[in-house]
């Protein structure tokens, strides 16, 4: 077993309950770890037997792309899509951030985290 990381995936989207966030969009950042059987990859050298970080960067992307009231939504929608997507994945680990939150005051950034397991799949 080992642990892949992908962080800091910038990507200007329109997720949020206000209305002029789903006009005015704002910026995210997403980080990824995975755990997943990496032994081959590390004997062999061979990119077929590890997973592909290109690939999720490629499926943060395309769920970020998909419109959400809340961030919640979006960082399960990933969860469940890497894990669907790329067999090599036993457990995940998704943190999206909203950077500059549309608070009173001034925040840098709001995150939430989801942790799943290929055995948290339904259906």
């Amino acid at each position: 077993m080992g642990t892949l990381k992908v962080k800091g995936i910038k990507l200007y989207c329109y997720h949020g309950c206000l209305p002029e966030e789903e006009k005015i969009g704002g910026w995210y950042e997403t980080d990824v770890e995975v755990d997943a059987d990496i032994t081959g990859a590390v004997q062999t050298d061979d990119l077929s037997k590890t997973v592909d970080y290109s690939e999720i960067n490629k499926i943060v992307r395309n769920e970020m792309g998909i419109r959400s009231k809340l961030v919640e939504h979006v960082a399960g929608r990933i969860a469940s899509a890497l894990l669907r997507q790329i067999p090599g994945i036993r457990e995940v680990l998704v943190t999206v951030s909203k950077l500059n939150p549309p608070v009173e005051g001034e925040a840098e950034r709001f995150s939430v985290s989801i942790k799943m397991k290929r055995t948290d799949l339904m259906g």
